[in-house]
């Protein structure tokens, strides 16, 4: 089985796809939009997908990238997420002129950052990248924000660990297909997208039969509609006890909605 992930080995990714699919073959990918192109295409048979963190919050145009691929999503996995900075041997903190890592890395770790003074801040496609890229070309002065599998497996020192904002920090991750896999009765959350009407009060409607159906509201993101300029959409996750709960919901809130789209029926995850 092929799995696509955003990064390489040593990535966080890597390490979700990992413990979701032990005996897979990773097919490393620049962007998540690559990830999606090759679950699309048929390269790949499923892709493990960042969505949205504690700190950071939801990843906004991952949610884009799987409606205009019209990917499902089958499973979610929660990663603890746990920043180490790291550099070539034999470097303290104050040799250090420059800091690289994937842009969310480094918004989940702003406080420890600003506190290194005249230190130069570099995006970078990935966090394991960045580390494989500073082992290669052995940069001395450049550190990495990455996880302390990454600093092992390319041989990089940590100078800092934890350095998140949070030590509670974690990353949701989820499986995305191209087919839906058939919901069982073990499912027990899903994630839907849906506009409303016009109407005042619209969306305060549907949340309310959400509740008298018995189903929980764990999260709801409005996501922009890029053809329609200051509309949206809206993302929620509910969870239920019964999958009946859940579609007896659903054939009555189509009726609140313009439009209306299951993106997954799955197993919830715990952290």
């Amino acid at each position: 089985m092929k799995v696509a992930i955003q990064g390489i080995a040593g990535s966080y990714h890597h390490q979700a796809a990992t413990a979701l699919f032990e005996e897979a073959t990773m097919v490393e990918c620049d962007t998540f939009e690559q990830l999606a192109q090759s679950v699309d295409r048929g390269e790949s048979q499923a892709g493990v997908m960042a969505i949205g963190n504690s700190i950071a919050g939801s990843i906004l145009p991952n949610y884009g990238l799987l409606q205009q691929y019209q990917l499902v999503i089958t499973a979610e996995y929660f990663l603890p997420i746990n920043h180490c900075l790291m550099a070539i041997a034999g470097q303290t903190l104050k040799d250090i002129e420059e800091v690289q890592s994937h842009p969310m890395a480094l918004l989940q770790c702003k406080p420890f950052l600003n506190d290194l003074e005249n230190t130069k801040l570099v995006e970078t496609d990935d966090t394991a990248a960045a580390v494989m890229r500073i082992k290669r070309n052995h940069l001395k002065g450049v550190a990495a924000i990455a996880s302390s599998i990454a600093a092992s497996l390319y041989d990089l020192e940590i100078i800092a660990q934890d350095i998140q904002e949070e030590k509670l920090n974690a990353t949701r991750f989820v499986v995305v297909e191209k087919a839906s896999q058939p919901e069982t009765e073990n499912s027990n959350k899903a994630t839907l997208n849906f506009t409303t009407t016009h109407e005042a009060g619209s969306l305060s409607r549907i949340l309310s039969l959400f509740a008298r159906k018995g189903l929980n509201l764990s999260k709801i993101q409005s996501i922009p509609i890029p053809e329609q300029p200051f509309l949206f959409s809206f993302v929620v996750d509910v969870e239920f006890v019964e999958l009946q709960m859940f579609k007896d919901a659903v054939r009555e809130v189509k009726s609140l909605t313009k439009e209306f789209n299951i993106m997954g029926i799955y197993k919830a995850a715990t952290l």
